[in-house]
């Protein structure tokens, strides 16, 4: 019985291992997370130092591949992989599994081991929970190229320019209207949200939480003296789009900390939307991008934007691009969204 005990562990201890490293490639390579990949690489070295503090020469000689009855028994489509996700999916199920079985099997041998492995599997719990919410809304607004932001009042001129940006071209529309009170903020959110989701774009909520989560948007923009963005996670009901506001490199650097899906750079220049704000420039969109490099958060520059220096912010290194009276106040939106995308698209697949 003691052979096998240690067979079970070095079965579940590779096994688990195995998983851990394709949870930590997913977040190296598809959500390019530093943080993330960190965290994955953590659990596997602690769980190998664990294992470690048991007889590595018992747990080595009771390995029997060839005598294992276990090897090569499989079930209909049980390496079956659609997609990555699947990959990360599958992996983080056979991780918590094995986990699960190791703290049993050396509570029989090293009691403070099965404590650690007790713990390390509700950190896996934790970590699939964070990389699963990353990376739904990292998946959606990766392909975000020019985002909408839509300031008003009026609910009747809210309607008629989100289905004409809608139409034109955005990925991704704002709703921004402060002075709305909740209950009309909420009717006008629903049809606002409405819009998107038939035309295939994104919605976002200015500042609102609640009125996000309600109407059921894709996402939330968050100011920076707005609710703070761990708090904003605890009221999501599906993984929501995060973006932050940011005008510095040090208040980039505190964003990074609380992992949003986006941050904003800006205004990159003067903008009639925000008189009193000092524009940042081109070379805060150049720090940005180094700052973000290997965080997995998306860069939108945000201020001033137009179709005349639209290629100036995209050279400097914005990944997405967010105007508001560039085409809001245009005398035809649509047709203001469309150059806009065009001209994106076209330097983009290096046209430009």
């Amino acid at each position: 019985m003691e052979r096998a005990v240690y067979r079970i562990i070095d079965a579940n201890f590779n096994r688990s291992r195995e998983a851990i490293r394709v949870i930590e490639e997913f977040c190296r390579f598809a959500l390019n997370s530093g943080p993330l990949t960190e965290r994955a690489k953590q659990i596997r070295h602690e769980l190998s130092s664990a294992i470690g503090r048991l007889n590595a020469g018992r747990l080595i000689s009771s390995r029997d591949t060839l005598g294992d009855v276990g090897v090569g028994k499989t079930v209909d489509e049980q390496l079956v992989r659609g997609e990555l996700r699947d990959c990360f999916t599958a992996g983080c199920k056979r991780l918590t599994e094995a986990l699960r079985v190791l703290a049993e099997m050396t509570q029989t041998q090293d009691r403070s081991v099965a404590e650690t492995i007790e713990k390390l599997r509700y950190a896996a719990y934790t970590l699939e929970k964070d990389i699963a919410l990353f990376s739904d809304a990292f998946e959606k607004f990766t392909r975000v190229r020019l985002y909408i932001i839509i300031t008003g009042n009026l609910p009747a001129d809210i309607i008629s320019l989100t289905c004409k940006c809608a139409a034109g071209g955005a990925d991704c529309i704002q709703l921004r209207a402060k002075a709305v009170e909740d209950d009309k903020l909420f009717a006008i959110a629903v049809e606002f949200v409405r819009i998107c989701k038939d035309a295939g774009v994104l919605s976002i909520i200015n500042d609102r939480v609640d009125v996000a989560v309600a109407a059921g948007a894709d996402g939330v923009h968050l100011g920076q003296n707005d609710l703070p963005i761990e708090q904003a996670r605890k009221l999501q009901l599906a993984p929501l789009i995060i973006g932050k506001s940011t005008h510095s490199p040090r208040q980039l650097r505190a964003a990074c900390e609380e992992r949003p899906t986006y941050a904003a750079l800006g205004p990159v220049f003067a903008t009639e939307t925000k008189p009193t704000a000092e524009a940042v420039g081109l070379d805060y969109v150049r720090q940005a991008t180094g700052i973000l490099a290997d965080t997995g958060i998306c860069n939108v520059a945000i201020g001033g934007i137009t179709l005349d220096n639209v290629e100036d912010v995209l050279r400097a290194g914005a990944k997405a691009i967010a105007v508001c009276a560039a085409v809001t106040k245009a005398g035809d939106p649509a047709a203001a969204c469309g150059a806009l995308k065009e001209k994106i698209t076209a330097f983009k697949h290096g046209d430009g």
